[in-house]
This record gives structure tokens, C-alpha cells and sequence, in this order.
């Protein structure tokens, strides 16, 4: 009967993977319903909202469940608490270096690293964030991306050591793709290689299997987890151990680009 908030970002802030979070939200919201969790549904659309209630109670036993409620700014004027906090959502770029604008980095940290910082600050005994791999593991055309996800990766593990002694729990969450249809549209990839569009299905996981990771990490209380497929986690042993060909390879992705020509 935890009380626990699930928010819906606006879709302007999430780019291309709007869907994918979207898809994610809903089955985490989903699944912490039929277990009994007293949910709060936030975001900026009344009336999606309203949908996305009438819908988790539609599919649930209401003897069993309690009915979401629905905010759009105080979370807290619900129970007048809040047990645990979960981040999902960010903003992803992915581009050569050179085609991205200054304002694009402050705008892609902004969104990712002081979004997540912005809301934490505040009194939540459990405290989830759910990250790319990336904030482990770079990939060639994700700059501005990999960076903010390196930086609030950083932020949760130095704060975990600090609010341990107050009983808050810190757990990250790291995932790889998410198996969801593309929705990147022709005018997002000015270059092609082999990284631009690096989402083999063989590497993805589904939303449910993330969403059950995040319960039973709720559970088990872990510090960090990392859900992907083997070649991912053997990525990250390759970058540790040897760097070098870790780079090799990612440059050997880079120099199979082929320029597509701009117009005039």
C-alpha cells in the first residue's frame, strides 16, 4: 500500500523516444496498480489522465486495488506523502557532434541531469532513477545524451552514500534499448552508419521486462541493476578492461558513415 507517483512527462521534452517512455510509464504504472500500490498519476493533460485511470481501473479487481488519483501539480495534497519516487523520463539527441547547437547540450542537461536533481530534493524514503546504459557505456552520435546520463548517474551513486544513514533508499536502474516500434522520423539522422541506428531487437528488452525489474528491485531494496542481454554487459567488461579495443571498435562503426548530401 506504498503510495507511489508516476509521472507523464510532456512529449515535447522527450524527442524521439516519446513512445518508447510512454509505452514504459504505462506498464509501470500498470504494475505497481494490480499490486496494491495507492497510485498518483501527474502530468499536463487532464483529460489523458482521466484516460489512463479509467483504463488501470478497468483492467484490475477493485476489490484488490486502490483508484489512482490524479494531479497535475501537488503531489503531496493526495495522501500528504510519498513513498517512493521514481524517474522515467528524459530527452534524447542523437546526432553528430557538429550538427548540435550549444543550446541543444544545455537543453538535453537540462531536461536529463536537472530535472531528475530539481524533484529529488525532497523527503522520499525510496528513490528509484531509471537510466540508459549509457550513462556506462557511450555509443558514437549520442554526445550531448551520454553525457547528461553520465552526470545524474554520478549524482544518484554520491547520494546514495550520503542519505544512507537517514533509511533513504537510492536505487538506479540501467537499461539497454527498449523493444518498442521506431519513431524517428527522416529529418532526426543527417549522417549513417552503423551507429546511428544501433537498436538490434536481439539487445532490447520489452517494457514489461523493465517494469518487473523495477519491482523486484523495490523489493530487494538493490543499490544497482543493469537490464540488458549479454552482449551489452560484455561491453561494459570490454570497456573496463580493455579500453582500447572498446574504441577500436566504436571508431570502426564512425568510419563506415556515409555523408547524406544537404540540400543547396
Amino acid at each position: 500500500t506504498n503510495v507511489l507517483a508516476v509521472v507523464f512527462p510532456p512529449k515535447t521534452l522527450l524527442g524521439g523516444r516519446c513512445l518508447v517512455y510512454i509505452v514504459i510509464i504505462l506498464e509501470c504504472a500498470k504494475l505497481f496498480h494490480t499490486g496494491g500500490a495507492r497510485l498518483i498519476l501527474c502530468g499536463s493533460n487532464w483529460e489523458k489522465l482521466e484516460t489512463q485511470a479509467e483504463r488501470l481501473i478497468s483492467e484490475s479487481d477493485p476489490t484488490l486495488t486502490f483508484p489512482p488519483k490524479l494531479v497535475i501539480s501537488e503531489i503531496l495534497e493526495c495522501y500528504g506523502c510519498l513513498d517512493v519516487l521514481i524517474f522515467n523520463s528524459s530527452m534524447k539527441v542523437k546526432a553528430p557532434v557538429q550538427c548540435l547547437s550549444l543550446e541543444m547540450d544545455r537543453i538535453v542537461i537540462d531536461v536529463n541531469y536537472f530535472g531528475p536533481i530539481t524533484l529529488v530534493k525532497g523527503k522520499t524514503p525510496v528513490i528509484h532513477l531509471v537510466n540508459s546504459i549509457q550513462g556506462k557505456l557511450t555509443v558514437p552520435f549520442r554526445t550531448s545524451y551520454a553525457a547528461s546520463k553520465h552526470a545524474v548517474q554520478a549524482f544518484f551513486d554520491c547520494l546514495r552514500a550520503e542519505v544512507q544513514e537517514y533509511g533513504i533508499t537510492i536505487s538506479t536502474v540501467n537499461h539497454t534499448f527498449i523493444q518498442t516500434p521506431s519513431t524517428n522520423s527522416a529529418d532526426e539522422i543527417t549522417e549513417k552508419s552503423m551507429w546511428t541506428d544501433f537498436k538490434p531487437k536481439s539487445l532490447g528488452v520489452t517494457p514489461k521486462e523493465m517494469d518487473t525489474e523495477l519491482l523486484k528491485t523495490l523489493s530487494s531494496k538493490k543499490k544497482e541493476v543493469l537490464v540488458a542481454r549479454s552482449i551489452p554487459k560484455a561491453a561494459l567488461y570490454v570497456r573496463s578492461l580493455f579500453p582500447n579495443l572498446f574504441f577500436a571498435i566504436m571508431a570502426a562503426g564512425v568510419r563506415n558513415t556515409v555523408p547524406i548530401p544537404e540540400d543547396g
